[in-house]
């Protein structure tokens, strides 16, 4: 199933009695989705390039470098520095980010049962860490050794955390429901 607008519409009727929504616009909708990665040691400015190239790939969008506010000597960042870079999808680009999140590079992370549904916070957000780019079929897996992680944000409307779960369940992202022990 494809992620799109018409599918984030259909979640009204779904919820409609659960959450109690009377109007359209009251449902939970997303807003936008973040993803986000920092450059760790990495001060060469190739390795910066390369995580620069290989987000642009990813998400189809220019990412944005995020500055050092401050100098820290003690981890020898200057003020000005890239620490991280940013990127920020609405509309066709996140649709299609996600839909090849869930359907492709998820299922391609090793021992993949589904997402925590810690992983959705109390105002309606779903935060999710991916330790290796490579998940993504976009980038090329011949260089190894230059692995980085990111951080992709799915924010929502949702007013807390029960309506944010099960709005995303509708959507097709696959959460756990209880957690147990392992």
């Amino acid at each position: 199933m494809m992620m799109t607008k018409e599918r984030q519409q259909g979640a009204f009727e779904a919820l409609k009695g659960e959450g109690g929504y009377k109007n359209t616009m009251a449902s939970p909708r997303l807003v936008k989705v973040v993803v986000s990665s920092g450059v760790g040691k990495k001060r060469d400015k190739k390795q910066l390039e390369l995580i620069n190239d290989r987000l642009m790939k990813i998400t189809g969008q220019k990412p944005s470098s995020r500055p050092a506010r401050i100098s820290i000597a003690a981890f020898k960042v200057r003020e000005g520095d890239t620490v991280g870079y940013q990127i920020t999808l609405r509309g066709a680009r996140m649709y299609d980010f996600l839909d090849r999140l869930i359907h492709v590079a998820l299922p391609r992370t090793r021992d993949f049962r589904g997402l925590k549904s810690s992983a959705v916070d109390d105002m309606g957000n779903l935060t999710i860490g991916i330790k290796e780019h490579t998940i993504f079929p976009e980038t090329s897996d011949e260089e190894v050794k230059d692995l980085f992680g990111l951080a992709v944000t799915v924010v929502t409307t949702a007013k807390n955390k029960k309506d944010a779960t099960a709005f995303f369940k509708h959507l097709g992202i696959p959460l756990r429901d209880a957690e147990t022990k392992k």
